[in-house]
């Protein structure tokens, strides 16, 4: 009972391309300490001017990313701190966790109480770090220090971000319904005659990468994958009530929002035995249950992804033409909004500050630009002023989705320079999850959900990459989980889901 849902005007923007790769930046800088020898507060001003006399606050902002980091990341990042603190009296000390250790990472810092100011978040972890009283409730907080943000935002995505009628993370406005792509080398397509855009399913796969591992050779894999993403989106079909635990979810066109066991749907499980077929075949890379960092280039690949997105991967992976099209929405739920948030420790001494150089992202061209591009005339250069940039280089490691809106960020050179618009036009469009606006409340039940959690990391890896045979492990692996709580789970999101939309 899919429903048609436009968002109150302006819904909106991006997720750039996943161009990422980077470490950790010099500074060994907690939460609440500064760089040199600025360390006390600031009461900065949000018309832009810097205090006189008072020493520059700098935060810690935890960032994903890979490795390595390039050569002038230093110096790119220092020229990002004389602009805000001459903006705001504000500066900001970036870290960067690796796509394969961004998980384990973010765990550590809230399990052990790591300082930091700013954590990127998303939807997988964000309700059970609120319930660990990992973040500051911003709630009255955001009107009063950053009322520029507070506006900027729709209410409806706010209102996606809510835990228990409070503010814990600010939103990234950016493409907030998903659409799903598949995208492909365009030398490969021409050469094996692909019809790509009628291509919709895993199963409509096989015969094309049949074709490309016969004619590429042994060590070709069509199907490249990591151990942590597998096929991304491969539950897209299922909405997780923002839980971040693929196992459990309800349809999002089912009608009745039923809570149901996921791998255990035959839709799923057909793609699954799929993937087994492939990793059996040698379509898959044979290390990807352990592979931790992914390839440059990927012959095909799946992502969340709007109209251009290609031409950002195309000087990622150094390819003339990727293709790409459309599989799945585009499609509102919960988890989709909750998809890139930025939240403020609990424990920070710069809430303020924090709030206003988020503010500042989000309404500062210049400052997108380069927490997005790098370093300008050096990582890119601007064709438009603010609206169009040409990339000079692939090496620039943070990624634009996890930052800020992209309504203020230049489209790049070779993308539609409509391109906001067309992401504006896509949610706009969007249908609806049937529980829309539900995030699962886990305060009562996280124990089950660690425990749950800890079964699904013996097998999710060699599941999601094909490995093991889906037929054999999944029976094994529900049946520990119902051991560890499932049902409980379960019991409580449906009674949750069924109050909540009385």
């Amino acid at each position: 009972m899919k429903r048609s849902f436009k968002l109150l005007s302006a819904l909106c923007i991006i997720a750039l391309m996943a161009s990422v790769l980077a470490a950790c930046s010099g500074s060994n800088n907690s939460g609440s300490s500064t760089n040199g020898s600025a360390n006390t507060n600031t009461d900065a001003k949000t018309n832009g001017e810097k205090p006189a006399d008072k020493e520059v606050p700098t935060l810690v902002w935890w960032l994903i990313g890979g490795t390595p980091l390039p050569k002038n990341f230093s110096q790119a990042i220092d020229k990002m701190n004389e602009y805000t603190a001459e903006k705001i009296g504000v500066k900001v000390d970036i870290k960067v966790a690796s796509w394969g250790e961004w998980d384990t990472k973010m765990n550590t810092i809230v399990n052990t109480g790591e300082p930091f100011d700013i954590m990127f978040t998303n939807n997988g972890k964000y309700s059970k770090q609120v319930a660990m009283g990992a973040f500051a409730d911003i709630t009255d907080l955001i009107q009063t220090e950053a009322p520029e943000l507070y506006s900027l935002i729709p209410e409806q995505v706010w209102n996606g971000t809510k835990i228990n009628g409070k503010f814990y993370s600010v939103p990234t406005y950016k493409d907030s319904s998903l659409s799903q792509y598949w995208v492909y080398d365009d030398k490969l397509v021409q050469k094996y005659n692909i019809d790509f855009q009628n291509i919709k399913t895993l199963q409509d796969l096989d015969k094309p990468f049949m074709d490309m591992k016969a004619g590429e050779g042994k060590n070709f894999y069509p199907l490249n994958l990591t151990q942590n993403e597998g096929v991304n989106g491969l539950f897209n079909d299922y909405d997780d009530m923002t839980l971040g635990f693929a196992p459990i979810g309800v349809k999002t066109d089912d009608p009745s929002r039923k809570v149901v066991s996921v791998f255990e749907q035959p839709d799923v499980m057909a793609n699954l035995k799929m993937l087994h077929k492939w990793y059996k075949a040698g379509i898959i890379n044979p290390d990807a249950p352990t592979k931790v960092e992914g390839e440059k280039y990927r012959p095909f690949f799946a992502a969340q992804a709007f109209p251009g997105a290609e031409v950002g991967w195309q000087i990622n992976a150094n390819v003339e033409k990727y293709v790409m099209n459309k599989t799945l929405g585009p499609i509102y739920t919960t988890s989709t909004i909750q998809g890139s948030l930025n939240a403020i420790s609990a424990n920070s001494k710069y809430k303020k500050e924090a709030l206003k150089y988020l503010q500042l992202v989000n309404t500062d061209s210049k400052l997108r630009n380069m927490l997005a591009f790098g370093e300008q005339d050096v990582d890119f250069k601007s064709v438009d002023g603010d609206r169009v940039v040409e990339r000079v280089t692939d090496t620039w490691p943070l990624a634009a989705y996890t930052q800020g809106t992209f309504f203020n960020m230049a489209v790049t050179k070779g993308a539609p320079e409509d391109q906001w618009e067309q992401v504006k036009k896509l949610n706009e469009e969007a249908t609806a999850s049937t529980i829309l606006g539900f995030a699962l409340d886990v305060t009562d039940i996280q124990t089950e959900v660690a425990n749950c959690t800890a079964v699904l990391d013996k097998y999710k890896y060699e599941l999601i990459t094909g490995a093991s045979d889906p037929e054999k492990i999944v029976p094994k692996m529900i049946s520990e989980m119902k051991n560890a709580g499932m049902d409980t789970i379960m019991q409580k999101a449906q009674e949750q889901i069924d109050n909540y939309f009385k």
